[in-house]
């Protein structure tokens, strides 16, 4: 089976968990009120379908990074597939640190948060989460574009003549 269709089949496959979970998260006990707050039931299986996916991806990470270097084994492969890929991982890492810079001035001068039970949370953490927050956003965004770019097969059309 050629790799397009097994990571297309992956995608999906993600992209189908993701929407039963979150649409379980929804019909499933979303309504249940705690105090002043919604306390939804299923909330748990949202944190552990992100630490799955994060783990998963992690993984892929370094398997992908060990079998590149094996199968290039010194050789430059932008020369055989056309794919720079220096270029690719340039672009991802300043497309990080740019994502990370501009959560951080979206969350700068962020003041102090109180839970309901009383936990005070800092204001320098709750500007750390929101840095990431936006990270996450703009990563997203980046994420899909790319995504759709790569499947409508323009990138390809333009690299073969």
């Amino acid at each position: 089976m050629k790799i397009q269709n097994i990571s297309r089949r992956v995608l999906f496959a993600c992209i189908a968990l993701a929407v039963v979970c979150f649409g379980a998260f929804f019909t499933v006990g979303y309504d249940n009120p705690v105090g002043d707050y919604n306390e939804p039931q299923l909330t748990e299986l949202l944190l552990w379908l992100m630490y799955g996916l994060t783990v998963i991806t992690a993984l892929l990470i370094v398997w992908g990074i060990i079998k590149g270097i094996q199968s290039t084994k010194g050789n430059d492969p932008a020369v055989t597939t056309g794919v720079p890929g220096s270029k690719i991982t340039a672009t991802t890492i300043i497309l990080m640190i740019a994502s990370l810079a501009v959560g951080y001035v979206m969350g700068m001068n962020e003041t102090e948060f109180t839970a309901a039970d009383g936990t005070v949370t800092s204001a320098g953490m709750v500007t750390v989460t929101e840095m990431f927050l936006w990270s996450i956003y703009i990563l997203t965004v980046a994420a899909v574009a790319v995504v759709g770019v790569s499947m409508s097969g323009i990138l390809t059309k333009t690299a073969s003549k």
